[in-house]
């Protein structure tokens, strides 16, 4: 009883202690990636992106509520939802690892725990659940709203509750705890797939305490039964209960007349009939093992059930609705992520495969008025050469550049099987998962994307004992956490001496260890370059050595025993490690895990939306100029006049289809086209075929004929399906003046700027459905609504428009202005008064100065960016003699922004600023901008001289080229500005690292 009440207090200690952490560092408001779309299907019960999170939504649902109405307050109470989670993981950690410490002391499991086993099994849970807690990957998502955060709950849950099974085995009523985990098996599914990956070590867990004959085969046997049943209940349970009552329901509605989701509703009757009757059946024959698999199937499909959310809400059109899965069909492509293709994994090409033949699959079918029409058939394609495992199987330009610099295979060279593998161990497996394990566990240099380089120090791993020649950037910096390995060594201290121990439970563990991790990669086959680091997907395995530091306390203790007694060796471990692992982590990962004063996300999408004129179309196309925008738009209604369009997302149907209709204050976008003409499988791609048409085409033309079903507008092609053309790249709109005016989109006085034709140049070889829409607002939209679109958007999606885009803040605004010419950066053009007006009287900026922390995504993303936006203003309001005002703005960029320099580039764009505060007399600001610009590009020029005493080739080149350039540029300016002091520093300074660089400047390296 004494053992049993310690060891379920400091358990909840550790919920307090985890709990306690995350809230003091909880993001405000929203953050950066899907975090916002995620809170704005938990407001208002929408539909988010595929697989689709129906259990987290509802959960994230109950927390917004105690936010009593104060819309702003929503994103505080969803991130407390994680925050207790992850306490709660905290809290199962520890009552997991004193389960498995009391295994490995006791002789047997009644055994009476003498005071110095129970020092140690106490000691051992603390310094792994705590040490687990100020993870760097863990803590992250501790403190947003992200699935990560109860995935790892339920991860922690069933692996804990296999535990208290296996204590409990040979009592009366013990296999509940199976039927539980079947439960919370079932309900994560809805949260994240991570926690199927546990069962394989559940499934060795009972093999070990159940099997009479444990021998290796049997162990091989069990643990391919525990992979068998993963993949029946990710395949066969979660994909093809869904694939079959699709099949029952096209029975139902095509062939016998009925309503749709008849069919679907029988197959799930059928389910629920034959599990009922088979466990009836076991009850009376007395089964028992029959009985207790079709109870955990029955619990499992009972969590799964929560899926019903996903078809119930899409048939009630929230505004997010992604992939409108309100039938069968969409819903199994839905959860199986149809729409980002398929990843080969046991056969397929090498990239630099052509491909020989496609072949017609299956067919596609689609949602009609009364039935399922054929919406085409999957094309399967068959390539020239293809190989077992391909890792390298992406024939994506930008792919196959990747590999060939990562692996330095030259051009014109086939990959080979051993070039395959390469990648997957140097690539795949190193860095997109050992790093990361890394930088939980040995430390970290920054939080840079360091995906594109194992040598590289943004994004590598560092133990801190040998960086005294880092640059200062990295070693002042916020991110720079160094561990010095130390919780890796407690960790595998603890994995070897359980190893020794007990062979069996180290097992678990290890499969824990794997399946959370290596599995993962090796499953997920990731081509190339991510939009972002991935370690959030690898945090069970992490998880899984926390365990390890855990019992690495034990394994001290235990040596220290041959010198000293039991207690004070328990005592002693215990402390030590608490000090090497626990508090060491907390006081290195704090400071940059602490959010509490952050703000960017939110601001930075609130700019989005308010350099908007009223009722404006914005195309956005990346998840983080999309996501938090729907947050401030979908939960504080921010701008509900706006119609935020995600150019990513305009491919779909459903997607267009939803553009059609209102949402919030937002009238539907002018999209004339109906249903028919765009639904999947209907001009899905429109190839160009050059008509050598003279002169550019209005618009309006170009649309009717690429949408027109006359056959005479089309192409047969060698199938004999025929499609549209487009005959031109060459577009215009004759401009109405008055109609420009009365509609708002400038002012009369600039109505003698404006042309007489708008016309440009699509730039791409087919119209997509995203391109054919957006062709369609600007043929009908006749300037009665703003067309904008965000400034962070790629260049592609803005179809040629540049010549006629102006920025107001952060977003371009379509004018029908005559072309500048004389502009060499076209996207650099500014509606100036307006932009003005944005930026300095309703823009916010997100406690960017005053932030104890700031992300990646703040510092490398939207920093620039804004950097970018006030240089952009100031200029032109200096080239149209607003000096006055052009200070007023450079003073507010001084006022708002922090100075730094997250990489070299922003060097660049700080030194326009500097230059524009010599051309407006800011001395003051001038040299204080200067004088930071040549404190970085020194300290980059002394670590990269550093490097070329060891190794040239690990020199940057590109940052000592853009240093002595910006050097050069502060020599020159300064010298112009009559700036001596600086002046004569920064022509040494130079004159010295071009003597010093000499060597690899000159060989062109």
């Amino acid at each position: 009883m004494q053992y049993k009440k310690i060891n379920n207090l400091l358990g909840w200690l550790c919920f307090v202690i985890a709990s306690v952490t995350y809230i003091l560092t909880l993001e405000p408001s929203v953050s950066f990636w899907d975090c916002g779309e995620f809170i704005s299907c938990a407001y208002r019960l929408q539909v988010a992106h595929q697989p689709g999170y129906p259990v987290f939504a509802m959960l994230g649902k109950l927390f917004s509520l105690l936010s009593f109405g104060d819309n702003t307050k929503v994103p505080y109470f969803t991130n407390l939802g994680s925050a207790v989670a992850s306490g709660a993981t905290i809290m199962f950690l520890f009552w997991t690892i004193t389960a498995l410490a009391k295994k490995m002391l006791l002789n047997k499991r009644d055994d009476v725990v003498e005071q110095s086993n129970l020092i140690l099994i106490m000691g051992a849970g603390l310094v792994g659940a705590l040490a687990f807690t100020y993870t760097d990957t863990f803590w992250f998502s501790a403190v947003e709203t992200i699935v990560f955060a109860l995935s790892s709950l339920c991860t922690a849950i069933v692996f804990w509750a296999i535990l208290k099974w296996d204590a409990h085995a040979d009592e009366k009523g013990a296999d509940k705890w199976l039927v539980f985990i079947a439960y919370v098996i079932g309900l994560s599914i809805g949260i994240h797939l991570l926690n199927l990956l546990t069962i394989p070590a559940i499934a060795m867990v009972y093999f070990f305490r159940r099997s009479k004959n444990i021998t290796v085969k049997n162990g091989i046997l069990a643990f391919l039964a525990g992979v068998v049943i993963l993949g029946l209940v990710q395949y066969g349970i979660r994909g093809y209960t869904i694939k079959f009552a699709a099949y029952f329901d096209l029975f139902f509605v095509n062939s016998l007349g009925l309503g749709f989701g008849s069919g679907a509703f029988f197959f799930i009757l059928l389910i629920v009939v034959a599990l009922v009757g088979g466990i009836i059946y076991s009850i009376r024959t007395k089964k028992p093992t029959l009985n207790l698999a079709l109870l955990c199937v029955a619990f499992i499909y009972l969590g799964y059930a929560a899926f019903a959310y996903i078809p119930i809400r899409a048939s009630a059109n929230p505004d997010l609705n992604n992939s409108h899965p309100d039938n069968a069909f969409t819903l199994y492509g839905y959860l199986n992520r149809i729409q980002y293709g398929e990843t080969p994994l046991l056969s397929g090409p090498y990239y630099d495969a052509t491909v020989t033949d496609q072949k017609e699959g299956s067919i596609i079918y689609r949602k009609g008025k009364t039935q399922y029409e054929n919406a085409g058939k999957k094309i399967e394609t068959e390539y020239s050469h293809t190989t077992p495992f391909p890792r390298m199987y992406s024939t994506e330009a930008n792919d196959v550049q990747f590999y060939k610099e990562w692996l330095r295979i030259p051009d014109g060279q086939a990959p080979g099987f051993g070039d395959n593998l390469k990648f997957m161990a140097t690539w795949q497996m190193y860095q997109m998962y050992w790093r990361y394990f890394l930088w939980n566990f040995v430390g970290r240099t920054n939080d840079a994307d360091g995906q594109t380089s194992m040598v590289g120090i943004d994004g590598n791993w560092t133990t801190g004992l040998f960086d005294k020649n880092l640059p200062k950037s990295i070693t002042k910096g916020t991110t720079y956490t160094p561990l010095y390995a130390l919780p890796l060594l407690i960790g595998l201290i603890g994995a070897f001496y359980h190893l020794n121990r007990k062979k069996k439970d180290a097992l678990i563990v290890l499969l824990l260890f794997f399946f959370t991790g290596l599995a993962i990669v090796l499953y997920v086959n990731q081509p190339s370059i991510q939009p972002r680091e991935r370690d959030y997907s690898y945090v069970g395995s992490f998880y899984a050595f926390a365990i390890w530091i855990g019992l690495g306390v034990i394994a001290i203790a235990e040596f220290a025993r041959k010198y000293i007694n039991a207690n004070t060796a328990a005592i002693g471990s215990t402390v030590i490690c608490l000090l090497l692992a626990p508090v060491l982590l907390a006081s290195k990962e704090w400071k940059d895990h602490d959010r509490s004063t952050k703000w960017t996300a939110h601001d930075m999408a609130y700019n989005y939306l308010i350099s908007c004129p009223p009722n404006a179309i914005l195309f956005t196309y990346g998840d983080n100029d999309t996501y938090s925008l729907w947050y401030d738009q979908e939960v504080e209604g921010i701008r509900p006049d706006v119609r935020i369009v995600n150019l990513s997302l305009f491919t779909g149907d459903w997607y267009i289809r939803q553009m059609q209709g209102k949402m919030n204050q937002s009238e539907p976008l002018p999209i004339t086209m109906p249903y028919d003409k765009y639904k999947e499988g209907v001009r899905d791609v429109i190839y160009y075929n050059d008509q050598k048409i003279a002169g550019p085409v209005e618009v309006k033309e170009v649309f009717d004929f690429i949408s027109s079903d006359n056959r005479a507008t089309q192409v047969q092609y060698q199938s004999g399906d025929w499609g549209n053309y487009l005959p031109t790249k060459n577009f215009k709109i004759t401009i109405d003046p008055d109609e420009v005016i009365k509609n708002g989109v400038v002012s009369a006085d600039q109505k003698d700027r404006l042309a007489k034709v708008m016309d440009w140049k699509f730039t791409s070889n087919y119209v997509t459905k995203d391109n054919l829409a957006m062709l369609d607002i600007l043929a009908h939209n006749h300037w009665k609504r703003p067309i904008c679109f965000t400034t962070t958007i790629g260049n592609d999606n803005l179809i040629g428009l540049q010549p006629y885009l102006y920025k107001e803040g952060f977003t371009y605004h379509l004018i029908p202005f005559q072309k500048d010419t004389t502009k060499r950066d076209q996207l650099g053009k500014t509606n100036t008064m307006v932009m003005y007006n944005n930026i300095m009287n309703k823009f916010k900026f997100g406690n960017f100065k005053n932030a104890r922390y700031l992300d990646h995504e703040s510092t490398s993303m939207f920093y620039p960016v804004m950097a970018s936006t006030f240089i952009d203003l100031i200029q032109n309001l200096m080239q149209e003699g607003h000096n006055d005002l052009a200070l007023k703005a450079l003073h507010k960029y001084d006022q708002e922004m922090p100075d730094i320099t997250p990489y070299i580039d922003v060097a660049g764009r700080k030194l326009f600023l500097a230059q524009l505060a010599f051309q407006l007399n800011d001395v003051v600001l001038g040299k204080r901008l200067t004088n930071s610009i040549d404190d970085y590009v020194t300290d980059q020029l002394d670590y990269n001289y550093h490097l070329l005493g060891d190794n040239s080739s690990s020199v940057n080149m590109r940052d000592v080229q853009i240093s002595l350039q910006l050097l050069n540029g502060i020599a020159d300016f300064t010298k112009e500005n009559k700036q001596a002091d600086i002046n004569k520093k920064v022509t040494a300074q130079l004159n010295d690292y071009m003597k010093k660089f000499a060597p690899i400047l000159g060989s062109g390296q």
